[in-house]
C-alpha cells in the first residue's frame, strides 16, 4: 500500500537529497540519480506552495468581499459613520 506523498515528507526527502549531495560522498550514479529525485520532490512542492497561494488569495478575496463597507450603519435609523 502506497501513502499519498505529503508536502513535509518531500520538503524532509529533498533535504535528505540536498545534504547527501553537499556532502560530495554519493558516487556518481547515485549523485544523479538523487538528484532526478529532487527535481521530482522540488516540483511536487512547488505545485503544494501554489496551490496553497492561490487558496489564501482566493480566502482573503473572499473575506474582503464580506468585509462590510464604512458607510453602512447596522441600525437604520442612525446616520453612517465618518
Amino acid at each position: 500500500m502506497t501513502e499519498e506523498l505529503t508536502f513535509e515528507a518531500a520538503q524532509t526527502e529533498l533535504e535528505q537529497i540536498v545534504d547527501r549531495l553537499e556532502s560530495g560522498q554519493a558516487p556518481l550514479e547515485e549523485a544523479i540519480a538523487l538528484w532526478e529525485r529532487g527535481e521530482e520532490l522540488y516540483r511536487f512542492c512547488r505545485e503544494k506552495l501554489d496551490g496553497a497561494e492561490g487558496k489564501i488569495e482566493q480566502l482573503a478575496q473572499r473575506a474582503e468581499e464580506a468585509r462590510p463597507t464604512g458607510d453602512a450603519s447596522p441600525f437604520p435609523d442612525e446616520p453612517p459613520s465618518a
